[in-house]
């Protein structure tokens, strides 16, 4: 008797929910990480399952939600679509999709395989690894700037930077985390493109080279911690099931519970004067606002310093 592998048996077992309206069209799957929870296999295993039901054509992969039931839920990929003509810059493509919808933690060189219906030696050929597709994947997303016109003056060009940036984390939940910390950059030329444009916009203003470096790394640190929030939300939502409102939803008595008691009087007091919700784009604005506010105290103060040095 042969025993079925335990992606087969996954990928059946979700087949079963969609054809039984568990799961309807545009409803999220379990992702890899669920996965692993649920039936207690490993990440390789999930991703396996996941690809088979791709191949399939019962799931795809959405950006920012995870892998859901196609809309006909029994949609199958012709044999050209299961087999397209392989380049890095498609490889590249797929890749930034994937992790778009599902994380780097699902992205591997066999999951990309099982999305081309190819061998992953066949990857091999056009990326010799995944930290070196992830390198990729981040060098393409940079490889843009902020739309011309370019403003006049050291804050607002600081703040169509840093906006530009923020925009490119919150569509690419994974890239935060892929640049790396700020001790260790990754050597990314468009990157670094960035970099440069940011120290223009300080140049002349009577910093030293250490200040304008600290800005610099400061308004990109700045940037990366809120958009490890948006990256920890896309996750939660894809091993949860519920949006943000949702979850707020369902532990809304507990919260209630805790504020009713005498420990917390001011956050009691700011929760009763009015409602809160926490949106990520408004709590980056306010914060830019504010360390560009301490950059300018910073520049005032360098004026009289660049007038002693003409």
């Amino acid at each position: 008797m042969t025993t079925e592998p335990p992606y087969l048996r996954i990928a059946g077992e979700i087949r079963r929910r969609i054809a039984r309206g568990e799961l309807a069209p545009g409803d999220p799957v379990p992702s890899t990480r669920r996965i692993t929870q649920e039936w207690g296999v490993a990440m390789a295993t999930a991703t396996k399952a996941l690809g088979a039901l791709n191949q399939e054509g019962l799931v795809r992969p959405v950006p920012g939600i995870g892998t859901v039931v196609a809309e006909s839920g029994r949609e199958r990929a012709t044999p050209q679509a299961r087999q397209p003509q392989l380049s890095r810059e498609r490889v590249i493509r797929t890749a930034i999709a994937l992790a778009d919808a599902e994380g780097l933690a699902a992205l591997s060189m066999r999951r990309l395989a099982t999305e081309f219906g190819t061998s992953t030696m066949a990857l091999y050929r056009h990326v010799p690894s995944k930290g070196e597709l992830v390198r990729l994947m981040s060098e393409a997303v940079f490889g843009s700037g902020p739309p011309d016109p370019r403003p006049t003056g050291w804050r607002p060009l600081l703040e169509q930077e840093a906006r530009w940036l923020w925009k490119q984390y919150a569509q690419h939940p994974w890239l935060a985390r892929a640049m790396s910390g700020l001790t260790r950059p990754t050597a990314s030329p468009n990157a670094m493109r960035y970099t440069e444009r940011v120290l223009a916009a300080l140049t002349g203003l009577g910093l030293t080279p250490e200040q304008m470096l600290h800005i610099h790394l400061t308004v990109l640190g700045y940037a990366q911690g809120i958009a490890m929030a948006v990256e920890l939300e896309s996750q939660a939502r894809q091993d949860s099931g519920m949006t943000a409102d949702e979850w707020m939803t369902a532990v809304e008595p507990r919260m209630d519970a805790i504020q009713t008691t005498t420990s917390y009087p001011v956050l009691s007091t700011l929760f009763d004067e009015g409602s809160f919700e926490l949106d990520l784009h408004t709590l980056f604005e306010f914060g830019l606002g504010r360390v560009l506010d301490g950059v300018e105290v910073l520049v005032a103060g360098a004026g009289p310093r660049r007038a002693s040095n003409p």
